[in-house]
């Protein structure tokens, strides 16, 4: 299949790699893409949406999108392009993003959840499975994914004013009744991976950051990073405020045993003298 390259269409092109009229409609009606009578077009799975709608998602001034997690509208090829041109871009687009709490079920979920937030895309966490997994072009298209048969989804992208004015409503109904994902995350553990229990640990029983890194195979610059990241995580500004977060959620609790078999000790103030001990070292 010839690759077609992505740009952003002019103003007046806007929404034309959807249009059913001239060679726009050819376009639409090659490959493995068909159309309705409803201005609705099918899309077999993922590399046939990055190819066939990349071009609204370059465009757009308004994005909204609904998905189970972050897995959903991977967008392979096309996602790093979209972020840099959302930069590029002034104004930038509007970007909110509805997600289950799915998408902060691991670590690397989570992490990569609260980089997209950092970047000033709007996101909520619905308690409740959404009914649909749904991306909104502009209040002017919308993109609903089927679910997976064979490992391959369909998407259909809806044209259709009075189906898109209704996807709309039910998307807007949904996010205000969501939780901001700091609220959300406020009242809950952060998915820490094994590897952060033991950092934690490490941090809570003094060890220099050079013992540790060689405690954990990793080098001094890994480990520092992955303290950093662990910070985050537990919304902390420092290690030791990061210990009494850690002792709020019970994560040292959750760490298992030490050594020989002897119970960590989970009091934030264990992993605090262990940040003073180390300062008092380097003193």
């Amino acid at each position: 299949m010839r690759s077609t390259v992505l740009r952003p269409p002019a103003r007046g092109e806007r929404l034309a790699a959807c249009c059913h009229g001239g060679a726009g409609r050819a376009a639409w009606q090659t490959g493995s893409v068909s159309v309705d009578l409803d201005r609705n077009v099918v899309l077999r799975g993922d590399a046939e949406l990055v190819e066939r709608a990349g071009p609204l998602f370059l465009a757009c001034e308004e994005f909204a999108c609904a998905a189970t997690d972050q897995n959903t509208w991977a967008l392979p090829g096309l996602r790093e392009r979209i972020v840099a041109e959302r930069r590029r871009i002034r104004p930038a687009p509007a970007v909110r993003k509805l997600y289950t709490p799915a998408a902060l079920a691991d670590e690397e979920s989570e992490r990569r959840l609260l980089e997209v937030a950092a970047a000033g895309v709007l996101v909520r966490i619905c308690p409740t499975p959404l009914p649909h997994e749904t991306i909104i072009v502009d209040r002017r298209v919308a993109i609903l994914a089927g679910p997976p048969e064979g490992g391959v989804r369909e998407y259909t992208v809806v044209r259709s004013p009075g189906v898109v004015k209704g996807v709309v409503s039910l998307y807007q109904a949904t996010w205000e009744t969501s939780a901001e994902l700091a609220d959300h995350r406020r009242g809950r553990p952060p998915a820490l991976g094994e590897e952060s229990l033991r950092i934690l640990r490490l941090l809570a029983g003094g060890l220099k950051d050079e013992a540790a890194a060689r405690r954990l195979g990793m080098s001094l610059r890994t480990y520092r990073r992955r303290v950093a990241e662990i910070l985050v995580l537990l919304d902390a500004d420092s290690r030791f405020q990061a210990g009494l977060r850690a002792h709020e959620f019970g994560l040292m609790r959750r760490s298992g045993r030490g050594r020989g078999g002897t119970p960590h000790n989970d009091s934030p103030e264990a992993l605090g003298q262990g940040v003073s001990r180390r300062r008092a070292g380097r003193a």
